[in-house]
């Protein structure tokens, strides 16, 4: 192999050996197995190492690969992107579909109620629509997003579905900064919907759900697994609240001198702020929390700055020995005889029409307090696993 600053000769780039050969600043010949040889350029975006490639060889000579070098590294100097120029040129300007997708989550991502939700579009958009990234934005026909959806559209409806429609409005975004002209080949109705299967209407059962009788057995084998995750799913059960809405969870929004947990309405299923009465047992695992603080997030995940993984407490559940879902949970806490409309506030459910709504200002909150103090005693372990009846107040 040259070394580096030294340089290669036409004739190291005919004789080299399968490896890697530094010409100098940045510019590489590889050498596969095969003896098939290329030019790769390396150089610094946002900080992190790029490569790009410059063609083959003999395609692309020594001297023509130093110059193609030499043009992208000045582009980086300026501040540009050598791989968006190279595109653009490409593409006449247009940007790809897979810039147009990124560039539309960008804008609205702010506006998602949790990272499940971002994660859900990247996802779908990187992976599903992986054929239509690198096609310009106004060159997608109709058989172009049949490649993305027939593979999954029977087997993955509801993916499918969700990424029929992203797809469309990646194509929309893309229309309202004029960068297409042509009708939307992603439209459902008056298009695909004559081209693919009407899809199944999906039967929704209820969440498989632990047997209220049991919470309290297994709470108990709960609190003997250490780790964030479980401490996450105890909270969880304990304040009837969602997934979504605990792994977001942030400090600023923990009053533990009121005692109570405000969910902002921008993570609500409902849209709306929603109040959690905090009971002794879940302020301690958020003392708990709060002595292992590492951020904004009450349950930290692994990487810094990021939530606990929407996982991480389905995984937990398993570890003790049970495949009820997380959400099943939220079920069991319905098995109460305080009223229903204390039962469906604490549940964060939306209940009666309008006009019901408008009457019932308040959210109940000092009478959910009681409701969730019953409701951590009827979950509370006992020595010997005797669970506690949960009744309203004052009745017997």
């Amino acid at each position: 192999m040259a070394r580096r600053g030294k340089g290669l000769t036409a004739r190291n780039v005919e004789t080299a050996k399968p490896g890697k050969h530094e010409d100098g600043h940045g510019l590489r010949l590889v050498v596969s197995p095969s003896g098939a040889r290329k030019w790769v350029l390396r150089f610094m975006r946002a900080g992190k190492r790029v490569e790009m490639g410059l063609g083959s060889f003999p395609t692309v000579s020594l001297a023509h690969a130093r110059e193609m070098a030499a043009d992208a590294r000045r582009l980086v100097k300026t501040g540009k992107d050598p791989l968006a120029a190279r595109r653009a040129e490409r593409t006449g300007g247009v940007p790809t579909f897979g810039e147009m997708a990124d560039r539309l989550i960008e804008s609205i991502e702010h506006g998602f109620r949790n990272a499940k939700h971002r994660y859900q579009w990247r996802q779908t958009l990187t992976q599903y629509a992986g054929p239509l990234r690198p096609k310009p934005v106004d060159a997608i026909t109709t058989e172009d997003v049949l490649e993305c959806l027939k593979p999954i559209w029977t087997t993955k409806a509801e993916t499918a579905s969700r990424l029929r429609g992203r797809i469309e409005r990646v194509l929309d975004a893309a229309a309202a900064r004029g960068l297409r002209s042509k009708d939307n080949p992603a439209r459902w109705r008056g298009h695909l919907s004559a081209l693919l299967p009407k899809r199944q209407r999906l039967t929704r059962g209820h969440h498989a759900a632990m047997p209220f009788s049991d919470v309290s057995e297994f709470l108990a084998r709960l609190r003997g697994i250490d780790g964030i995750g479980a401490r996450a799913l105890e909270f969880t059960i304990l304040t009837a609240a969602r997934t979504g809405e605990v792994i977001d969870a942030r400090w600023p929004e923990i009053d533990l001198d009121g005692r109570v947990w405000i969910v902002p309405a921008t993570r609500m299923k409902a849209g709306r702020e929603h109040r959690v009465p905090l009971t002794e047992r879940v302020l301690e695992i958020l003392n708990d929390m709060a002595a292992m603080r590492t951020g904004e997030f009450v349950f930290p995940g692994s990487r810094r700055g990021r939530p606990l993984s929407n996982m991480a407490m389905r995984m937990t559940a398993r570890r003790a020995g049970i495949e009820y879902t997380v959400h099943g949970f939220r079920s069991a806490g319905e098995r109460t005889n305080f009223p229903r409309e204390v039962a469906e506030a604490a549940l964060a459910h939306v209940v009666g029409d309008a006009t019901e709504r408008a009457y019932r200002r308040g959210d109940a909150l000092e009478k959910r307090r009681a409701l969730m103090a019953a409701w951590a005693a009827f979950c509370e372990p006992t020595k010997d696993n005797i669970v506690v009846p949960l009744a309203r107040p004052g009745r017997q």
